[in-house]
């Protein structure tokens, strides 16, 4: 649901501008698009940990929930900066990176999490959460370095979609599976 939303803030002004006079009228709502995006999908990050942190029955660890709630909060503040100029037609790659920078250690952190949980509880329905985690920033990360010089790279986000999709699809069919 969140990404979900999310998503969808950055996805309807792009179709509108493909389906009409095009994407360099509508820079203003795709940067405003994108920005609640990125923030939205360090949400889901921090929900994902908490997935692992119920799945597992994990207590405690206080130290390692003070790091998620650090690397989502110096990522949304560093969103939340000027110089992302999110509403501009020339955003900087370099604080693309540096937005990125705390959001791609969130994402290994949680990815290890899924790892090394799945394997050590043998958890077959969460077997697999951990690749669908590092897919998404495999075809995320290419979109961040390389789409302003080359557009077409921007459609990696569709197979990161996907990716999330299959995330979902993971704790819902588990949790499905479990309630009956």
């Amino acid at each position: 649901m969140v990404l979900g939303v999310g998503d969808s803030f950055h996805l309807v002004p792009r179709a509108l501008a493909l389906c009409t006079t095009g994407l360099e009228n509508y820079t203003v709502p795709l940067g405003l698009g994108k920005w609640i995006t990125s923030v939205t999908m360090t949400v889901f990050y921090v929900l994902l940990y908490y997935v692992w942190r119920l799945r597992y029955k994990v207590v405690g660890r206080n130290g390692l929930t003070a790091a998620v709630y650090g690397l989502a909060g110096v990522r949304i503040l560093l969103c939340m900066m000027p110089q992302n100029q999110w509403l501009s037609a020339d955003a900087p790659l370099s604080w693309g990176i540096f937005r990125n920078i705390p959001f791609a250690l969130l994402g290994l952190l949680v990815i290890v999490l899924f790892f090394d949980s799945a394997r050590k509880h043998g958890d077959k329905a969460f077997r697999w959460m951990w690749l669908t985690i590092v897919l998404s920033f495999g075809f995320y990360i290419p979109v961040v370095l390389w789409s302003g010089t080359y557009p077409m790279v921007g459609m990696l986000m569709i197979p990161k979609t996907c990716a999330y999709v299959w995330t979902v699809l993971i704790g819902y069919s588990a949790m499905k599976k479990e309630c009956r």
